[in-house]
């Protein structure tokens, strides 16, 4: 509708020239916004008071003029000039109603876009070390993550789904020491604990499948334990395996799937860290000083020059990050998002210092960054901060077995990213219409109760016949809920340009809401009037297509039933 008015617009703005109010609208495109007040119509532009200089008079005036020179049209029932020169316009019912047609037409496709395989881009999300259980904040980076890659889906990219796995490095290195005294038997209060040991009880399983020589599977190869508790380096393979497998039964029980796990202890494997380091020294972007290695990346908007090999040698931890994103590059991915916590937000500017200084054409500002915050999860009215399991934290697996996936899946991802999260575990298992997760699932369900209920009245009431009688739509409530239906292509283009699948989750709420006022105030059907029963039948189906299509961008179910 936006597109249809927009054209009527440049229509009229050539009319002005015509008369010589304007002399030119070079450059000038007509803004459309939906209105927040229903009083003030259902669209508005700003246009005159965009162009009010260039017309030499004030806006109101303009605005004026540019009514009067509107084309006849069957799109606007009323138009008017509203505080100091917007145009407000309210749509005929035919307006309204007509997006009806076009969601039953597409189906699940309405609002997306068939994948263009030109247009590559790289999702790297979850990248949870391999030293324990997922935790909530992982839980918040899957949810977003997943429904980004949903989303530049919808909207036509062919999506590579990417998880890195930090294998290497002290943290390893700790998880093997704590595996190794669990298995001689030794707990975190004894002497001899590793200083800095992981304690949940899952090492306590950990240390007794290797014992007990358990084979696992990882990744395309098989680890045995050896059952040999002195041998550091079997622990370590066999502990990073059986976390790897742990973390990925969790994430199938989230519906996360991942193209590629991509393995950090691989860059060593392959050199491609030194090799890395040996590319930034030649390209003159390196320095030596106090026995150190630096990166002058104060050259690239850093606040100071980073340190890459300290003075005991080994590498800083952003060198490999940085060898890691040069790999991606080589394989073609020029747009990567990263999809991280907000613990990573020191390391972006040193990252993309090391990737520019290695001078092979990767542009300022690659990769792209999303950002979450940390998560607290309630309950009965205070904070849940421990598990069992992980020892001190909430982990994905706690929240799943509360609360199930879809309001998981659903309260993780339906705020911005860069908002703090307050989990409620109560509000996510109630049933009331303070749950926005089963508010939703409520609208959908109910719409398909309603089909049923039709083909019961009259088997040959179906949405589709309805099409042929949407003029019988007049109500307030279903003319509201008809034109919210419409915007749903421009919400997800929007969520998915600005990387924010929050804004799914609050559109759909709108949706919820606008259904659940239609079906409270009118009888959805009436044997007596099958004209206009049709016709909300096919409303109905309409928003629930919607319905069920935004739902899947989040990766949450849409129940026939509830």
């Amino acid at each position: 509708m936006k597109d249809a008015l927009t054209a009527l617009l440049q229509q009229t703005l050539q009319q002005l020239v015509n008369e010589g109010t304007l002399e030119s609208i070079e450059g000038v495109s007509p803004q459309i916004d939906h209105t927040r007040d229903p009083s003030h119509g259902d669209l508005a532009t700003n246009l005159a008071m965009v162009l009010a200089k260039r017309a030499g008079m004030p806006p109101r005036d303009l605005a004026a003029k540019l009514v009067a020179a509107l084309p006849a049209n069957e799109i606007i029932a009323k138009t008017e000039v509203a505080g100091p020169g917007f145009i407000n316009f309210t749509l005929s019912q035919a307006s309204h109603t007509q997006g009806i047609t076009r969601i039953l037409d597409a189906g699940s496709d309405y609002g997306r876009r068939p994948c263009d395989p030109d247009k590559k881009v790289q999702v790297e999300f979850v990248s949870a070390n391999p030293t324990g259980p997922l935790h909530v904040g992982h839980g918040r980076g899957a949810a977003i993550g997943d429904s980004i890659c949903r989303l530049l889906a919808a909207t036509g990219w062919s999506v590579q789904r990417e998880f890195y796995y930090n294998d290497a490095g002290q943290q390893i290195a700790n998880l093997a020491l704590s595996v190794q005294a669990r298995a001689h038997g030794l707990t975190p209060d004894d002497t001899g604990w590793p200083e800095d040991g992981y304690q949940g009880e899952y090492i306590i399983d950990l240390a007794n499948a290797f014992v007990a020589k358990d084979a696992v599977s990882a990744a395309d190869r098989e680890i045995t334990a050896s059952g040999n508790t002195d041998n550091l380096e079997d622990i370590r393979d066999f502990a990073v395996a059986w976390l790897r497998r742990e973390q990925d039964a969790d994430l199938q029980a989230f519906a996360v799937k991942f193209d590629e796990y991509f393995l950090e202890s691989s860059l060593y494997a392959n050199d491609a860290v030194e090799r890395t380091v040996e590319r930034l020294v030649a390209s003159g972007h390196t320095y030596e000083q106090d026995d150190a290695l630096w990166l002058r990346s104060s050259d690239f908007g850093d606040d100071k020059d980073r340190v890459m090999r300290k003075r005991e040698g080994g590498y800083t931890y952003f060198v490999p990050d940085v060898a890691y994103h040069l790999n991606k590059w080589e394989r073609g991915y020029k747009r990567v998002i990263n999809e991280q916590g907000a613990d990573h937000h020191s390391t972006i500017t040193r990252v993309r210092a090391g990737l520019q200084g290695l001078d092979v054409g990767i542009p300022e500002g690659w990769p792209e960054y999303v950002l979450h915050q940390m998560v607290t999860v309630m309950r009965d009215g205070a904070e849940v901060k421990l598990s069992k399991r992980a020892g001190s934290y909430v982990t994905l697996r706690d929240l799943i077995d509360w609360v199930g996936r879809d309001a998981t899946r659903f309260f993780l991802a339906a705020r911005a990213a860069t908002s703090q999260l307050t989990f409620d575990i109560d509000l996510a298992l109630s049933q009331s219409n303070e749950n926005p997760v089963y508010y939703i699932q409520y609208a959908h369900a109910r719409v398909a109760s309603v089909k049923r209920k039709a083909l019961e009245i009259d088997a040959q009431w179906t949405p589709a016949t309805g099409l042929e009688h949407l003029a019988t739509l007049k109500e307030s409530e279903e003319l509201a809920l008809a034109l919210i239906l419409t915007k749903y292509p421009e919400v997800v283009a929007s969520a998915a340009e600005r990387l924010e699948p929050h804004d799914i989750a609050n559109f759909l709420r709108d949706v919820a809401a606008h259904f659940h006022s239609f079906y409270n105030a009118h009888k959805m059907l009436d044997p007596a009037q099958p004209d206009m029963s049709t016709a909300r039948l096919a409303l109905a189906e309409a928003t629930r297509i919607v319905i069920a299509s935004g739902l899947d961008l989040l990766g949450v179910s849409a129940p026939e039933s509830m």
